[in-house]
């Protein structure tokens, strides 16, 4: 029985849509891309002209109706498909729970700065001040209510958002330059490691011809060999000894 009704629910729905748009003039949906892609970038519930408060299910409801009002087979502004693609990011956005979340802490986090600063502007006024305390939270609930708390809150959730994403640029930033910093860091270590190793190659490659450089000179001291390198002669105090007398120390 449940699922039926829902069936006509939906029936119902599908039919006020179609004759809504219906009735819609080309005018209409072209304010509405304009309308989208004038919206601050950072809220999906603006996209979308949603309330901070909505279910999941609404939100599902308006992006269906937003939708088909400026989809591209239906709308002729050049620039509806970006205007649909914004709605469709919107959405998902505010379907993800996390996301959902983060954006609803910032909502708490505005209201909260926006009803600080009330309190201290409700203690210079005495009648005011005596009225909220009289009805116990009812005087805040009221001025939430009201149009002039929407808008400051909707300026201030724009503000907040800003910030938290400007430091997450910075953040970003930061680790991109710390990542490249290691990256180069790395690559010098390798540079210096395949120096090295060349250095070892090359050295162990002249050690034959060092070798018999060395092997000639202790023959006979003969004549080394063009490019190669001679040891130098060892100086003696015996010209007939071919190693170095220390002096003896005499007591």
């Amino acid at each position: 029985m449940g699922e039926a009704n829902k069936s006509t629910s939906t029936a119902e729905e599908d039919l006020l849509l179609k004759s809504f748009f219906a009735e819609v003039s080309e005018v209409e949906r072209d304010n509405e891309v304009i309308r989208i892609l004038s919206c601050f970038k950072l809220n999906p519930f603006e996209y979308l002209k949603l309330p901070f408060d909505v279910s999941p299910e609404e939100v599902k409801r308006q992006y269906r109706k937003l939708s088909l009002l400026v989809h591209p087979d239906k709308c002729k502004h050049p620039q509806a498909k970006e205007a649909f693609g914004a709605l469709a990011k919107a959405q998902k956005l505010l379907l993800d729970e996390q996301e959902r979340d983060y954006i609803l802490s910032q909502v708490n986090a505005a209201k909260e700065e926006l009803l600080a600063k009330r309190k201290k502007q409700l203690k210079k006024d005495t009648a005011s001040k005596i009225k909220s305390l009289v009805e116990e939270g009812k005087y805040d609930q009221q001025y939430e209510s009201t149009e002039e708390f929407k808008q400051e809150l909707k300026l201030k959730v724009r503000e907040i958002l800003t910030e938290q994403e400007w430091r997450r640029r910075k953040m970003q930033m930061r680790i991109s330059e710390e990542e490249g910093r290691l990256k180069k860091d790395e690559e010098e270590t390798k540079e210096m490691w395949k120096k090295k190793r060349e250095h070892e190659e090359q050295w162990e490659g002249t050690r034959e011809q060092r070798v018999s450089s060395w092997r000639d000179f202790m023959k006979g001291g003969k004549k080394a060999k063009k490019g190669e390198t001679r040891p130098p002669k060892l100086k003696t105090e015996d010209p007939n000894k071919s190693y170095v007398q220390r002096p003896v120390k005499r007591g």
